[in-house]
């Protein structure tokens, strides 16, 4: 039964496109009403299949890269300098005569590292020790840099409350790391066979919820017409160009390991799209929000199709 289940685990492993897409049909076909109930469930999610992808490293590799400090700087800086100049000028491009949209996509490219990057390093086999920490180190710098982009870029000063962001963030990052990477050197790494079996099914039935969720709370707010099928594509080639600005990124890195690759990929191209909305409707129009509500829509899929792509091996966790 427990060869079934892992069997179970790696199929849809390597099949997440489907997962993904049928996760966000799910979402626009059924209507769930947003409440702090399913904010909770979306956290605790996240925070349980960080538990499990960390069942898979132990303290001494994540330390590692600690000693390491230039891999994860190096994300940082093509995720908080490079990536929001290509946005702006997306921007000014496609929308020389909308200063809204403009200042869409550059909060588009601000935004924290997504946390599903880590979900993502492990399924393709990247190096998820550097994920996390790349993930952890940006929890730590965007409440100070984030509100002085807008200061220099956009000219306004705007007060985000962090404290609630930064608590969900160690529930879902920080907590579940530590306690997963704990148990993987108690047990001498044992544990791993539960993170390959029925953990890592669950891991990836809560994947398919929280895109369900987000896929769900974001569909009233499109309305479909030749204006929102510009921002679409427009989006699309946003979200591309943080993927594939990581890919180029890796290749800084000396020898450019697979799994520092693939960490990359996705460390550069997930943004907390989530926080990224509530910022735009709480602090700025609404026609702000439509660009990131769209981002939402494709940053999983494109994250789905990118191993075979890159013709990554089967998954195995």
């Amino acid at each position: 039964m427990l060869q079934k289940i892992t069997k179970w685990n790696e199929w849809i492993g390597s099949h997440m496109f489907l997962i993904t897409f049928s996760a966000l049909l799910a979402g626009f076909s059924i209507r769930v009403p947003d409440s702090p109930t399913v904010r909770f469930i979306v956290v605790a999610l996240f925070g349980y299949m960080t538990f499990i992808t960390s069942l898979t490293i132990s303290i001494k590799s994540f330390v590692k890269i600690l000693n390491q400090p230039w891999l994860p700087l190096w994300s940082l800086l093509l995720i908080h300098i490079a990536s929001p100049i290509i946005a702006w000028a997306v921007g000014a491009l496609f929308y020389a005569d909308d200063p809204h949209t403009r200042l869409a996509y550059l909060i588009f490219a601000s935004l924290p590292v997504g946390v599903t990057s880590v979900i993502w390093a492990s399924i393709t086999q990247g190096n998820v020790a550097l994920s996390l920490v790349t993930v952890t180190l940006d929890t730590l710098i965007v409440p100070v840099f984030l509100p002085l982009y807008f200061k220099l870029i956009v000219g306004q000063t705007i007060e985000i409350s962090y404290g609630k962001m930064m608590l969900e963030l160690v529930s879902m990052i920080t907590l579940p790391s530590l306690l997963g990477m704990a148990l993987h050197d108690w047990t001498k790494g044992k544990i791993v066979g539960f993170a390959k079996g029925a953990g890592g099914l669950l891991s990836k039935i809560g994947f398919f919820v929280v895109i369900f969720i987000n896929a769900t709370l974001v569909a009233p707010q499109i309305v479909w017409n030749a204006s929102m099928l510009k921002i679409l594509l427009v989006t699309l080639l946003v979200v591309i160009a943080g993927y594939y600005l990581g890919y180029v990124g890796s290749f800084g890195i000396k020898g450019r390991p697979r799994d520092v690759q693939m960490a990359m990929i996705y460390n550069v191209g997930l943004r907390n799209l989530s926080f990224g909305l509530v910022l735009a409707l709480t602090y700025f129009p609404m026609t702000v929000a439509i660009p990131i509500t769209m981002g939402i829509l494709y940053q999983q899929p494109i994250a789905a199709i990118i191993p075979h792509l890159l013709k990554n091996p089967q998954p195995d966790a």
